[in-house]
């Protein structure tokens, strides 16, 4: 990825995540405390699925589909909207 691609410094401060994409050799382990560290540097005005959506836009496609920081971005999205359905168990059943 040699172009250089502009992002609104507020998406990504520090520019994080534009260099976790020229890292060669990124694992999932590494793109995952990449994005951790991202996520606590977000300004907290933002809306986390908002900029992520933005920063898929800008950096996870151009080939970029299988990088791990698309993917950990990817999973992020995912995961933001908390369990999904009944977890189970006798809490879960008596509401506590």
């Amino acid at each position: 990825m040699s172009e250089r691609l502009d992002v609104d410094p507020d998406l990504d401060p520090g520019g994080l995540i534009r260099e976790s994409y020229r890292i060669e050799g990124l694992g999932l382990s590494e793109a995952r405390s990449i994005f951790l560290d991202w996520a606590i540097k977000l300004d907290p005005k933002l809306e986390p699925s908002i900029a992520i959506r933005r920063l898929l836009a800008v950096y996870g496609g151009r080939g970029m589909a299988d990088h791990p920081m698309t993917l950990v971005l990817t999973d992020g999205l995912g995961k933001l909207h908390g369990p999904q359905g009944r977890r189970g168990g006798s809490r879960a059943r008596r509401g506590v």
